[in-house]
This record gives structure tokens, C-alpha cells and sequence, in this order.
């Protein structure tokens, strides 16, 4: 768990620092984005190979689609009212 908040505060740092070059934030962007990408990759290999979840698959399928869709619809609703509760501009 340190390991994982000294990660953390180093990031902060170096973020703090290197915000002042806008090319590196480009490419940090680019770097997080592709990151993601590899992490969803390997978590499909690891349920993949997971032997008995694709043996449970058809039993948890709508589970697993009710539960995705209402982590969507809440991440909508909380990302709503976030906007509307700090960064909506007031129009009067």
C-alpha cells in the first residue's frame, strides 16, 4: 500500500512539473489512452482463461449487463450533477 501512495505522490509531482510543457502533457495523454487500452486487453485474457467464469457465462451475462448498465446511468448522473454543481457557467 506505501508502494502504492509514494506511486501516487510522485505522479503528482512530476504532473506539477512537467504541466509547463504542453507537449509532454500531449504525449502523457496519448501514454495514459494507450495504458488503458493494454490494462482492458490483459483483464480480457485474465477472464478468458479464467475457466470457470466462461462456464458461468451465460448464467451471469445478465447480471453483468444490468450491472453495466447502471454503473453507466450512474456515472451519467453523478457526472450531471458534478457539471451542473461546479463548472455550469451562470447565465444571468
Amino acid at each position: 500500500m506505501i508502494t502504492v501512495l509514494l506511486l501516487m505522490v510522485a505522479g503528482i509531482l512530476a504532473g506539477w512539473w512537467l504541466g509547463k510543457f504542453p507537449l509532454v502533457m500531449k504525449i502523457n495523454d496519448k501514454l495514459i489512452s494507450w495504458a488503458i487500452y493494454v490494462l482492458l486487453f490483459l483483464l480480457g485474457v485474465g477472464v478468458g482463461t479464467n475457466k470457470m467464469v466462461i462456464q458461468s457465462l451465460d448464467s451471469i451475462g445478465l447480471q453483468a449487463l444490468l450491472l453495466t448498465i447502471g454503473a453507466l446511468a450512474g456515472s451519467i448522473a453523478m457526472g450531471w450533477i458534478i457539471y451542473r454543481a461546479f463548472f455550469h457557467l451562470n447565465n444571468n
